[in-house]
Order: structure tokens, then sequence, then C-alpha cells
């Protein structure tokens, strides 16, 4: 569906996107993972036609968007970073409307309205104008609207970027029965819990180039451990007296500014550690969890998703 061949994007002197490779399979679910400015957003305007290569190659569905770019963008989904919508038109209005830009006749128009309203849960908000409506719901309906034309794929670009977290679930919900019907899915991130039951595969990009590639359970079992504890601590002296004490423990001992993780394959024992013997420190928190991405995007690149 998609294949990038050491593809750069430039601005300038800058680079933003330095040479990548990936191939993203028809009926996949494929993601790109990565903290603000990893180059994910450029990547995805280069692949939706919006933006051209400075370099390398790309197809998408097979077509070269430097000379099928109409061709490729009437076959795919876009759902943007920001909602684009008509705020000053109806929920519905805005369906219609796009579903003109395809040249699909009304009726089918209208037949594809009524369902994606009803996939997407607003279905009763139809004759609502799209302004007031909440950000889960507009994101719903950005979704809706990039589906009217039965697209082959679909892009999208931090679906859940500032919704809370009631919100974030529905959109998930909505995208996991796309995945279930076969759509292909192309997404940006940099929520773990995000791409870690969406994404079929996934690649880790870090200052526009990429570290990892693979799926979230052969990312995790490559880089990180089974388990990592989080210890947090009431003062700066008890955070350095407990790194020092912890310095051999795990296969990993990382230090952040409000805690310190370990990477072991036993937590539990850790946690013991720590607070046995004559030299005991009692954190003000412990958690034992399993290995997430974003603790193999801490490993690989030395800093957490947020930073």
């Amino acid at each position: 569906m998609v294949e990038g061949r050491n593809l750069t994007k430039r601005f300038g002197s800058f680079t933003a996107v330095d040479g990548i490779d990936f191939r993203v399979g028809s009926g996949e679910t494929f993601g790109f993972l990565g903290p603000n400015g990893a180059g994910k957003t450029s990547t995805m305007r280069m692949i939706g036609c919006v933006s051209p290569i400075s370099d390398g190659e790309l197809r998408v569905l097979g077509l070269d968007p430097t000379i099928d770019g109409a061709r490729i963008r009437s076959r795919i989904g876009v759902v943007p970073q920001e909602d684009n919508l008509d705020t000053e038109l109806t929920v519905w209005d805005n369906l219609m409307i796009y579903g003109r830009y395809f040249d699909l006749p009304r009726a089918e128009i209208r037949r594809r309205a009524t369902e994606l309203l009803e996939f997407v849960q607003l279905t009763d908000r139809s004759d609502d104008r799209v302004e007031p409506l909440s950000g889960g719901m507009k994101r719903r309906l950005t979704i809706a609207r990039a589906l009217v034309n039965q697209p082959e794929l679909l892009l999208l670009d931090e679906p859940t970027t500032g919704l809370d977290p009631q919100a974030r679930h529905l959109v998930w919900e909505r995208l996991y029965r796309l995945k279930q019907d076969g759509v292909t899915l192309l997404l940006t991130t940099h929520y773990m819990d995000e791409a870690e039951p969406l994404c079929d595969r996934l690649v880790i990009m870090d200052g526009g180039r990429i570290v990892s590639e693979g799926s979230p359970r052969e990312l995790i079992a490559a880089h990180a451990t089974r388990e990592v504890v989080e210890f947090r601590f009431a003062s700066a002296q008890e955070h350095a007296d407990a790194l020092q004490r912890l310095e051999n423990t795990g296969d990993r001992v990382e230090p952040l500014a409000d805690r310190i993780l370990v990477y072991t394959d036993n937590g539990d024992g850790v946690a013991t550690f720590l607070a046995g013997g004559s030299q005991s420190i009692t954190p003000a928190s412990t958690l034992v969890r399993r290995s997430t991405l974003e603790d193999v995007f801490l490993i690989l690149t030395g800093r957490t998703l947020e930073d």
C-alpha cells in the first residue's frame, strides 16, 4: 500500500525526515511512534500528497505522488492533526459537501453519510452545527468525513491528541472497528497506549530517523525487560540515596527527574531489596508494571515520548 525508500524531507537547511525506509501492507495498521518533532507529520504529509518529497522514493497505492497526486488523493482518507471541519455548517452538511468533492451522486452521499454517522455515534447530532460540539465529537466527525469516499488507505495524524480519556477510548473503538473490517490504517502518535493495541507493526522515530521497527511485542522483547519498577521519593536526597543503592540491580537503572526506573525480570525482588537490609529506603510510591513501548523509546533514545 505504501513504500518509502531513503525517503527524505528538507525545509531549507533543516532535515525533518532523514532517509527512512518502510513498507505498509494491505489491511495492516502501521504506526509512526515518536515525540513531537520526530518527523511523523512530515512523513504523513508526503504520503498524503500535500508535501513533495525532497529525496528518495515513495509509492502510495503503487503510484508516484509526484505525478499521480490527484489519483492517490481520490483513493485515500486523511484525518489531519488539527480538525479542519466547516464549523458554521451542520454535521450532516459537512459530510454531504465533502462527498461532492469526489463527484459522488447525492443519493450515494446521503446513504454513506447515514451509515458513517451511525458508525461514529453522531446520528443524533446530524442537524447540529459543528462549532459547539465537543473535541471528541469533532474528531469522530473528522474520521467519518475521511471515510466518505470509502478509501483504500486511511491516514491518521495524532488522532486523539488533546482529547480527554473517555473521548480517546471512543475514537479507539471506532479505529479498532475499521481495523477489524480490513481497512489499511497508517497513524502517527506519541501515545504508547494508542500504538500497542492498534498497530500490527510500527516504527519508532526520533530526530527524523527510524531507530527501530517491528510489532509492539517484538520491540518490547528486543529492547526492554519483562518488568519495570518505578520508584518515587519524597525528597531529592532520598532519590539520590536510592539511585546509589539500586545501581547494580536489574538489567538497567534509569533515573528521571521525578522517578527511578529499574528494568528487570523480577520486579517484586527489586522492590523488596530497596526496602530491606540495614540501608532500608522507603519510597513514597512503588509500582511494578510490565514494560511498554515508551520504555523501549526511552532505552533507545535516552528520553521519554513527552520530551
